[in-house]
């Protein structure tokens, strides 16, 4: 069977702007260490706009309200909340980053999520009424362990 080169075209992108932006703001994570996750979680909420805002804020709401224990942290320059050691549990991918038509509620290896063989690690997200509200309270509090 015959697979398709993994190699990148001449002139053609492997990585778009925003994959790279993300990479850079990782790698100033790393270096600058989390010593003040709240700060730059705010700072990061504070950067976006529109809808992508009203959720996020919302999003760090229902996570400081149902599941304390998590920290507010950034992840690849993203609003996140991590663990007990550091490692991000959730976090929200802004829909307009990526240019997207919807933004992300993603869900990392470290939350506690499994399901038998098979589980959501993430959810489009494009507005958070009571019915979403609700689910997503109860993945956090899954998520958190």
């Amino acid at each position: 069977m015959a697979t398709k080169s993994t190699k990148a075209v001449k002139g053609e992108k492997t990585f778009t702007d925003a994959e790279k932006e993300a990479m850079k703001d990782l790698a100033k994570e790393r270096k600058r260490g989390k010593k003040d996750g709240a700060a730059d979680l705010a700072a990061k909420i504070a950067e976006l706009g529109g809808n992508d805002k009203v959720l996020a804020q919302k999003l760090h709401e229902l996570v400081t309200a149902h599941a304390p224990g998590l920290k507010p942290t950034t992840w690849y320059g993203m609003p996140a909340w991590a663990g007990d050691n550091g490692k991000a549990v959730l976090f929200f991918t802004p829909g307009e980053k990526f240019k997207e038509r919807y933004a992300t509620l993603g869900f990392s290896s470290s939350a506690k999520l499994d399901e038998g063989n098979f589980w959501p690690t993430s959810y489009a997200l494009l507005k958070i009424g009571p019915a979403e509200e609700k689910q997503i309270v109860a993945r956090i509090k899954q998520a958190a362990g």
